[in-house]
């Protein structure tokens, strides 16, 4: 009996280690690391060092959803052509790639070609299991996620009324407002997005999310008075994220978290778990910012989109949906560079974009998908190196693959 109960509590110790080992094995190195507040960060408030720290620890400024990951990896290759040699010119000045990743402070940079990796690094203490915020790349996460509920049916029309399925918003200046128009920023509901005034609509949001009190921030988007007729107009507002994530929950049925890792995280084999912020503990999530992965996970989100929202054969987004969704608007004549709420660029490239210098682009004619990941300084200070600029020399550098 005694040595019985000796070999059981040796097997106790042995399964208790292991949890241990394999625990410390996959805690986040970052986790302890000194971050600053959620105001700090809006008002481009912090030292460099706590403003790195809390850009890849930001699940720990609000309560956040797990987006899980699958049970496999969808692997990204090295590619055997490495990126080399590269360089452009901006008013008569030659820059390369380690004046861009300097000079706009980047703490990751990835290039991928035809899915194989032609170029990755990681800076500022970060590395491949990082985390890194997304600011408002999360906005083209929340309005793809759109398209895959008119894709299962959830949503019938990209044209339907948005109270069709958000009844709290009858009688409001949502009322009217199209699915179509809410993704284009086009309602024509009144919203200043200025980050740095405390009196702005996008502040007032932010301080209706740090209440953490359910349906905060969607009591303020239905607020808002109407400053033009739907589809008349167009204004950029994070707030109108918030109404399209609630728009995801109450077509799907399901949480926002939970439908990105069905319909596309489980699905497309990323690497890791990513999360998300939430307006309160257990309820929506804010459908603008807070969605936090790793940047090969970014590079991966790339692809799916470079593939026309198609995963192992089965289609996630409708046929046309990304072509749309990637295209100038045109509003009373005139040429908006914004589409379902991606940014259109050079020829037929795209990106989701967000403050603080967060980027995923793709370019369908070149096969080319680049993930940058920075911390500048102020939320709207352009780079010393215009992204912009550089993305369309990039792009320029390789051959057109549209043919193939």
């Amino acid at each position: 009996m005694f040595a019985l109960q000796t070999k059981n509590a040796f097997l106790l110790i042995c399964l208790l280690f292991a949890c241990s080992a394999s625990a410390a094995e996959t805690a986040y190195r970052h986790a302890n690391e000194t971050i600053g507040t959620v105001r700090e960060v809006y008002d481009g408030k912090l030292y460099p060092d706590i403003q790195v720290n809390t850009f890849r620890n930001i699940d720990r400024l609000f309560p956040s959803r797990t987006v899980k990951r699958g049970s496999t990896v969808l692997e990204l290759p090295l590619s055997k052509t490495p990126l080399q040699q590269f360089s452009y010119e901006v008013d008569g000045k030659q820059y390369d790639l380690y004046d861009v990743l300097s000079m706009n402070r980047v703490s990751g940079m990835l290039v991928l070609h035809h899915g194989e990796i032609v170029f990755e690094k990681y800076l500022l203490g970060n590395d491949k299991d990082t985390r890194w915020m997304s600011m408002s790349v999360a906005k083209s996460v929340t309005a793809t996620l759109i398209g895959a509920a008119i894709q299962d049916g959830a949503i019938k029309h990209i044209d339907d009324p948005i109270v069709t399925y958000l009844p709290r918003f009858k009688g409001t200046a949502y009322d009217g407002v199209t699915v179509r128009q809410l993704l284009q920023m086009r309602s024509g509901v009144a919203w200043n997005e200025t980050y740095t005034d405390p009196t702005s609509d996008r502040r007032r949001m932010l301080e209706a999310q740090i209440s953490q009190k359910s349906g905060a921030i969607l009591d303020l988007m239905a607020s808002l008075p109407r400053a033009a007729e739907p589809g008349s107009v167009w204004n950029y507002s994070t707030g109108e994220t918030q109404v399209a994530g609630a728009l995801v929950q109450a077509a799907t049925g399901k949480p926002v978290a939970e439908y990105l890792s069905e319909k596309i995280w489980a699905k497309l084999g990323m690497q890791a778990d990513a999360s998300w912020w939430l307006e309160s503990p257990g309820g929506l999530e804010i459908g603008g910012s807070g969605l936090s992965a790793t940047m090969r996970d970014y590079g991966r989100f790339g692809l799916f989109l470079l593939h026309d929202g198609i995963v192992n054969q089965q289609r996630v987004l409708p046929q046309g949906w990304l072509d749309a969704a990637s295209s100038a608007q045109r509003i009373n004549g005139k040429k908006v560079e914004y589409g379902y709420m991606l940014w259109p660029l050079h020829g037929r490239s795209y990106a989701a974009e967000g403050i603080f210098g967060q980027y995923v682009f793709v370019d369908p004619d070149k096969q080319l998908v680049v993930v940058m990941l920075s911390a500048q300084a102020k939320p709207l200070n352009r780079a010393p190196l215009d992204e912009h600029r550089f993305l369309r020399a990039l792009s320029a550098y390789f051959p057109d693959s549209s043919h193939k």
